[in-house]
């Protein structure tokens, strides 16, 4: 008889581990990704509602403590001054989220695969937008809306925002922190949605409560790398793996 844990065989279980370690060390160099890692690989080998489920405790809990990595001072300050983007965001979650248990799984993954592809190539081509005064109010709002929609059927809404920050020209410390305090308003909504759902039930919520001993073990040791590696360059081979996944992600949604 074939061994499970919480729903997975253990092949399964020790796979996503491993995923989730390497998540939380690339979450820990530089501040994002962790989604993108996960939702992009565990699907390979698990339904991509379990894959969902497996990565909300540990989205919220790493992102949690990254926000308030320099204080609660900070992160409350960087709330007020980015609300608009946390407020789209949020609404837009709660728009989509109830859609993810119909949405057929080829749609899932096509939806991935052009997101990730997408952001990935927009950070390995060095184009940053630039966004004049005027027009970032409204900017930051469709950026989170969009982030939102999308995020509430998959569990990324990152992409748009972060694309925001860097064409905002927030400094770097800063955009780390405002991207962990928008991706813990955003995993707080997703986890309260899919309870109601049903993508994170008893079974599957004990796989994601599991998931947080290797994101947390990845995390402190991404923070350890954060300061002994080359951020540019570590970042250039992280963007280059979500690309040959996202390519993997099109592959199994054009091929059904």
């Amino acid at each position: 008889m074939d061994i499970m844990i919480a729903g997975l065989p253990l092949w399964a279980f020790l796979l996503a581990c491993a995923v989730t370690l390497g998540a939380g060390f690339v979450k820990g160099a530089i501040g994002f990704a962790m989604p993108l890692i996960m939702i992009a690989v565990l699907p390979s080998f698990m339904p991509a509602q379990t894959a969902l489920a497996a990565l909300l405790l540990p989205v919220l809990v790493t992102n949690a403590h990254q926000s308030v990595r320099h204080g609660f001072a900070p992160a409350l300050a960087s709330g007020r001054k980015f609300w608009r983007i946390i407020t789209a965001t949020i609404v837009g979650i709660l728009i989509t989220a109830p859609f993810v248990v119909v949405l057929p799984q080829q749609v899932m993954f096509l939806l991935l695969g052009i997101a990730v592809l997408f952001f990935a190539g927009l950070q390995l081509s060095g184009w940053t937008p630039d966004i004049p005064p005027g027009m970032r109010a409204p900017v930051e709002f469709g950026a989170g809306l969009i982030g939102g929609l999308y995020g509430g059927i998959s569990g990324i809404w990152g992409p748009p925002s972060i694309v925001y920050l860097m064409a905002a020209k927030v400094e770097k410390t800063e955009m780390v922190r405002v991207m962990s305090v928008i991706f813990t308003m955003g995993a707080v909504v997703l986890t309260l949605s899919h309870l109601r759902t049903g993508v994170l039930n008893a079974q599957t919520a004990v796989l994601s409560a599991l998931m947080l001993i290797p994101a947390g073990i990845g995390m402190g040791l991404g923070y350890r790398a954060h300061d002994a590696m080359d951020p540019v360059r570590f970042k250039r081979w992280t963007l280059i793996l979500l690309s040959l996944s996202a390519v993997n992600l099109l592959r199994r949604g054009l091929m059904g």
